[in-house]
């Protein structure tokens, strides 16, 4: 089950956007739920009890716009992808800024939506489906990896930051980055120095030798790394962005 959150304060376009995610089910033989909100706020309050896992968001809204309302998901510790609906590209910068998936221009066609859906939704399964194993005193862990924020060396075991608290590993003799290869095979993971690995999917901003996070906490990285790691965020947004 797909659950998509749509929100446009025009209803006409709300019903027609919302006819087309029902095409597109029916199309591609898939089962979703989809949520209609008119506000910026009413979508927000329903993303507090219960995430989404693909936002469909008009920019121009009145109060909290399509662009607050995808920062204020991130601020939420929401990872889930932003798709933006809007009459205008002059947005488009801004929408790099909370990690959206795509930029469409309206009016929106099912020939322009539905490859754009396809690949939101391969990267969800792809992203449901990955996860790492860690040893600890408690016997083995499965941890998603969409869940991992960062890892970081601690003396010989490895802290993984994780969106419900801290895991730590058993202790280990190999250095760090061999220690973590297996997650370098993906993508958003970067490691910065010689002790931090961190998932660029959850990052939001770099200030410095600071790396601001999407649950809101920051974390201090070495001053040596820090410029390369900024320059290595840049390019997996605005790559993302390129599609």
């Amino acid at each position: 089950m797909v659950r998509i959150a749509l929100c446009d304060d025009e209803p006409a376009e709300l019903a027609q956007l919302s006819e087309l995610l029902e095409e597109y089910f029916r199309a591609r033989g898939r089962t979703g739920r989809v949520s209609s909100f008119s506000s910026g706020e009413a979508l927000l309050a329903a993303a507090e009890s219960g995430r989404f896992d693909l936002y469909l968001l008009d920019i121009i809204l009145p109060g909290c716009n399509g662009i607050e309302t995808g920062r204020r998901l991130r601020e939420m510790g929401d990872g889930s992808e932003i798709l933006y609906l809007t009459v205008s590209d002059e947005y488009a910068v801004e929408s790099y800024a909370v990690r959206a998936f795509f930029y469409l221009l309206k009016p929106v066609t099912a020939a322009a939506l539905f490859p754009v859906l396809d690949e939101a939704l391969d990267q969800l399964s792809r992203r449901r489906d990955a996860y790492t194993v860690v040893a600890t005193s408690a016997g083995q862990r499965r941890l998603p990896l969409d869940q991992l924020y960062y890892v970081e060396r601690a003396g010989r075991r490895m802290r993984y930051h994780c969106a419900d608290g801290v895991l730590e590993s058993l202790t280990f003799q190999v250095p760090f980055r061999k220690k973590v290869e297996p997650l370098l095979e993906h993508p958003q993971f970067c490691l910065c120095g010689v002790s931090y690995l961190v998932n660029l999917e959850h990052v939001t901003g770099v200030d410095g030798a600071v790396a601001l996070l999407d649950d809101g906490s920051v974390l201090e990285l070495p001053r040596s790394a820090a410029p390369a790691f900024k320059l290595a965020w840049g390019e997996y947004w605005l790559g993302k962005g390129r599609r």
